[in-house]
């Protein structure tokens, strides 16, 4: 299922050697490899396909991302690629996988809000991405953060393995946080590591106790609009707090369990 990706031919970058040993690029590289532990530990992954994202601190031009053949439960923070937008390996062992580099880099380069980008086929929010509609019914209360956040990309086409499919998932992306792209799987664009982490944890269980309570039949109530509206307000506020107070927490997890994850 996953792909190498071609030799890239020698492409003038303007880069030139940046300094990548800085303090926040020693501390992305450690939050962005906790995520893959954690995802791993929850059953969010699949085999050696999917793939995480983060722009470089300091060097727009940059991004880390996960090496081929890795899986989420062997990624640490050392084993991460430092790709550029052409498809140059800055910094690693390896090369990252053909759809990893294709749609990554052209998300960071076409939609720059997005700092970090999660790419997964989690079980129960791409078996919503399988159905009639839209895939969030917003009937549960942790799905409420994710009201007004969410687009469908309806137009599967296979495998990206191009600039030009990059290009047009990046176009369909609009103003959304959470894409649900049909028969494929989920993307979650956000500005910080620590908030990507918090929002594709959090929309895989709503999208399990959605699909938990589609399975018994019965017709799943979604919440009255305006209440929606409100209780998305609410948890909005200090969101980015708690993001990073629920990353802080898996690290310390993974602290006791897998610390070879920092390395």
């Amino acid at each position: 299922m996953a792909h190498a990706l071609d030799p890239r031919p020698a492409v003038q970058t303007g880069h030139n050697r940046p300094d990548l040993d800085t303090p926040e690029i020693r501390q992305a590289r450690v939050d962005l490899a906790a995520c893959f532990r954690m995802a791993a530990k929850h059953g969010m992954h699949e085999g050696i396909c999917n793939h995480f994202s983060a722009v470089l601190p300091g060097h727009d031009d940059l991004f880390l991302v996960n090496p081929y053949g890795q899986a989420f439960s062997e990624v640490s923070a050392s084993s991460l690629l430092v790709c550029d937008f052409h498809g140059n390996v800055i910094a690693g062992q390896g090369q990252p996988e053909a759809t990893a580099f294709f749609i990554h880099a052209r998300m960071h380069m076409r939609v720059p809000r997005a700092r970090v980008a999660f790419h997964t086929h989690m079980p129960y929010a791409t078996a919503l991405c399988m159905t009639e509609g839209e895939p969030l019914i917003f009937a549960g209360q942790t799905a409420l953060k994710f009201y007004g956040r969410t687009k469908v990309d309806a137009d599967y086409n296979g495998l990206a393995l191009d600039h030009a499919e990059g290009d047009r998932i990046a176009a369909s992306v609009n103003d959304a946080d959470i894409i649900f792209m049909r028969h494929h799987g989920v993307m979650v664009l956000a500005p910080t590591i620590a908030e990507a982490w918090d929002d594709l944890y959090y929309l895989e269980r709503a999208c399990q106790v959605q699909c938990i309570a589609m399975a018994t039949g019965r017709k799943v109530m979604p919440v009255p609009q305006q209440i929606a509206e409100a209780t998305y307000a609410q948890m909005r506020e200090g969101d980015r707090e708690s993001a990073r107070l629920h990353l802080e927490s898996c690290k310390r997890q993974l602290d006791r369990e897998q610390p070879d994850y920092r390395f």
